[in-house]
């Protein structure tokens, strides 16, 4: 027989002693009815390998596509290829056409001043006035400004008074010597025996020494009249005037501005003159039609640019005579009249030359096909067939060439040939670039 359920053990305190306890068991039984709850159904795990299985066959379906639509397109681009190389290529033609007359070569080139003059200051002082303006059309001695020289003006009294000093000099030494001259003439024709020979000489040198002490004095007067000279000289140089006809270009003073005498780096110029009447253009020719362009006396034309462009009358007045190695130029001077002013220095203006025709027929640039072996055109018959041609150049102005062979009059002639393209294949002609042409021959 079971005993009866007494209920847990007491424990009685015990004075002194701890009476806290712990019931394990109750604190396992918390913990574990907070555990998550790790159970799935069956049907769920299904699910999810489906839908797994689903995915991957979509990605394989969507990779399949994309291979196949980059093979189709591959294909087709390469089947588009094929069909462009074996047709015939697309070109543009030009008709060769003879040389004119005169050909007409047209280089650029920049205008200078007939005289170009930077005006510095001969003394030292400072500017009291200035007349000229920048713009301004002054004559040959005209003042453009003056300067106060304060120093100058003293240094050209002290010399002036020295002047007079020497002058005044000279005229004492003047009347010694006429006193030592006629004392030597009496003691010289005096009785011999009333004076001594010791006397007589003694007369004789006085009158010698007062002529040289005259010539002295009169060489001091000579010096001290050539530096009066030169500060009265140097004082016209408070006026600046105009070396020349011309206009006023540059004026970098203004009253009360020091300026110094002379022409160094340093130096501040007080004017810049410009004559404009007539004006030299500077053209740098290229040698390979230097011999053409050269000649003393050539008539050309120049040209300015701008909505105020005018065309002069010009003629070649000389040339450097020799080549810039840098450039392969030759540098040729025109002269242009220049009355009314309508160029000015430093302008870009165009020069027209007028050239004797070398060859028989003229092409543009593009139409020439340079080979290893020589330089040929690319002449397109009736039937659209290419036949490359070796070409002589006879001059070679950049845009346009003349040959002397290879080509005649009225060619048809193709423009940047491709290089894929052989002797004796055929073409297809851009009629846009040339009215009437045939498309291709041989059925196409």
């Amino acid at each position: 027989m079971q005993p009866p359920d007494r209920g847990p053990p007491v424990e009685h305190a015990v004075p002194g002693t701890d009476t806290r306890s712990t019931d394990y068991g109750s604190d396992v039984q918390a913990t574990a009815s907070h555990s998550a709850f790790t159970g799935f159904a069956p049907v769920t795990g299904e699910l999810v390998k489906r839908a797994a299985v689903i995915v991957a066959v979509c990605f394989v379906l969507a990779f399949a596509v994309v291979r196949t639509v980059r093979f189709i397109a591959a294909h087709n681009l390469a089947t588009a290829t094929e069909r462009a190389m074996s047709e015939p290529r697309l070109v543009d033609l030009i008709t060769a056409k003879p040389v004119q007359a005169a050909q007409e070569l047209t280089l650029p080139g920049q205008t200078a001043a007939w005289y170009a003059s930077t005006v510095y200051a001969r003394v030292n002082g400072y500017v009291g006035k200035w007349i000229a303006d920048i713009g301004d059309r002054v004559h040959q001695g005209q003042v453009l400004a003056t300067i106060e020289t304060p120093e100058l003006d003293a240094e050209l009294a002290a010399a002036r008074a020295q002047l007079r000093a020497s002058d005044a000099q000279a005229i004492t030494r003047q009347s010694e010597l006429d006193l030592a001259r006629t004392t030597n003439e009496r003691w010289r024709d005096s009785p011999k025996g009333a004076v001594s020979d010791q006397e007589r000489e003694e007369k004789r040198a006085d009158y010698e020494t007062a002529a040289a002490r005259l010539k002295a004095a009169e060489a001091q007067v000579a010096l001290d009249q050539a530096r009066v000279a030169q500060y009265t000289a140097l004082s016209e140089f408070k006026r600046v005037v105009a070396p020349f006809d011309g206009v006023v270009a540059e004026r970098r003073i203004d009253i009360g501005n020091l300026v110094t005498a002379g022409s160094t780096a340093a130096t501040t110029p007080l004017y810049q003159i410009t004559q404009n009447d007539p004006l030299r253009v500077f053209v740098d020719v290229p040698q390979n039609v230097a011999a053409d362009v050269t000649r003393p006396g050539q008539a050309v034309h120049v040209l300015s640019e701008g909505p105020d462009a005018v065309s002069l009358a010009a003629t070649v007045a000389r040339s450097a005579g020799a080549v810039n190695v840098q450039a392969r130029t030759v540098r040729v001077e025109v002269d242009v009249p220049n009355a009314a002013q309508a160029l000015l220095p430093g302008m870009y203006v165009k020069v027209a030359f007028k050239l004797t025709p070398r060859g028989q027929v003229q092409v543009p640039a593009a139409a020439l096909v340079y080979r290893s072996d020589g330089t040929y055109v690319a002449q397109v018959d009736d039937n659209s067939k290419v036949h490359f041609r070796k070409v002589t150049i006879a001059r070679d102005d950049g845009n346009v060439l003349e040959l002397n062979s290879g080509v005649a009059p009225g060619d048809r002639l193709a423009l940047n040939i491709s290089s894929q393209i052989k002797d004796e294949d055929l073409v297809r002609i851009n009629s846009a670039d040339t009215p009437g042409a045939p498309r291709l021959a041989g059925g196409h």
